[in-house]
């Protein structure tokens, strides 16, 4: 195997393919980076066995050549020195040459010499028709992953709440992240056959790293399910991830569907407040804010902690309706729903002071926040 290929493109697509690799995989080869240079191009893959990213550079791209093959081949190459190696280069110009195991990489006047090992050796990536391929513009994808991702579990005891349920029916797209305490969910409308229902858990392990590789653009990304594995197809990439077994709970009953107390609220300035009230609350075990309603559209934040001191805020709101309300919660879940929430004006749904409380912005419907509460009063 041998080319010769702008360097930019090579180190762009080395970041992106490590994302898979992990120095923990109990399969040796697993820790290098799978190199394979064809008549189109360049191909780059990194997998860890549960997430496979392989990143494709063409020869040329608008008429510029990128990769000149003089021979194709493949080669697999230990990722942490080649990744450390390609992005020190001297030029833009990096030649790889590989002779049996043994590989050169050439650049200016530096050389280096790795040794290789042998890519039939590196598993294959799975094979997946692409019968039934759902579309979603980058930009919506990314927001989607963004308001659900934080609330999945970070506990092992239920692997299946590690994930991000992703429920396709009817054309719609319906995403749920909860780890018991709290939810977030997502709707969106997307591409698909309208006879195609699935029902999945993607580890949120996968979407975070998704996340960082998709460009911020509104092209579309094409996504393939399977029974046991999810494709992200993008222009240069796949991106392949294994589903999470097991049934996701039903989590419609948790969401209550009329409320006792209703407050609507700047985003911005709420989320302000919690955070300032939550910097003494942080110490304590369970950042725990308390918060009520005062006459006159009021709202009283506060928090107390014995050994550090306390701290009271009020806050106008724009409108509370309903009954009086005394409540307490993790801030942390609060600052996280109102990070996630897009729009100025947001409404929170009480229904007494211990059960769920739901967040979503004004006139969307399509984003809902669900936190439990913390017993103290």
């Amino acid at each position: 195997m041998k080319f010769i290929i702008q360097k930019d493109y090579l180190v762009q697509s080395v970041q992106d393919v490590m994302k898979a690799i992990t120095s923990r995989t109990t399969i040796p080869i697993l820790t290098g980076i799978k190199i394979v240079a064809t008549d189109e191009g360049v191909t780059l893959t990194g997998s860890d066995s549960d997430i496979s990213i392989e990143s494709f550079i063409p020869k040329e791209e608008n008429d510029i050549e990128i990769v000149e093959i003089q021979k194709t081949g493949s080669i697999v190459l230990q990722a942490k020195f080649f990744s450390e190696i390609v992005k020190k280069l001297p030029t833009n110009q990096v030649e790889i040459e590989v002779d049996q195991l043994q590989t050169v990489i050439r650049s200016g006047k530096s050389e280096f010499n790795l040794n290789g090992l042998d890519s039939e050796e590196y598993p294959h990536l799975p094979e997946l028709s692409e019968q039934n391929i759902l579309k979603i513009p980058t930009d919506i994808l990314k927001n989607i992953i963004k308001q659900t991702v934080f609330a999945v579990s970070t506990s092992e005891t239920r692997p299946v709440l590690t994930g991000v349920n992703w429920k396709v029916e009817n054309g719609d797209l319906i995403c749920i992240a909860t780890d018991s305490h709290r939810l977030a969910l997502r709707k969106a409308k997307i591409n698909s056959n309208e006879e195609e229902t699935y029902n999945i858990v993607i580890p949120g392990k996968s979407l975070n790293e998704l996340n960082r590789i998709l460009d911020d653009d509104n092209e579309s990304v094409e996504i393939v399910i399977t029974e046991n594995q999810i494709l992200f197809k993008t222009k240069h990439i796949l991106f392949f991830s294994r589903l999470l077994e097991g049934n996701y709970p039903d989590t419609n009953r948790l969401i209550p569907t009329e409320s006792k107390t209703d407050i609507i609220v700047n985003a911005k300035e709420f989320l302000q407040a919690i955070d300032r009230a939550s910097l003494l609350a942080r110490e304590g075990r369970n950042n725990v804010v308390k918060f009520a309603t005062l006459s006159e559209n009021v709202i009283e934040i506060s928090s107390f902690t014995p050994e550090i001191g306390k701290v009271v805020e009020e806050l106008i709101s724009e409108s509370i309706s309903g009954e009086e309300l005394k409540i307490s919660f993790s801030a942390k879940y609060m600052m996280d729903a109102l990070k996630a929430l897009e729009g100025t004006e947001i409404k929170i749904s009480f229904t007494g002071a211990m059960r769920p409380f739901v967040i979503h912005p004004i006139n969307d419907d399509a984003i809902l926040q669900l936190i439990l509460p913390v017993r103290t009063y």
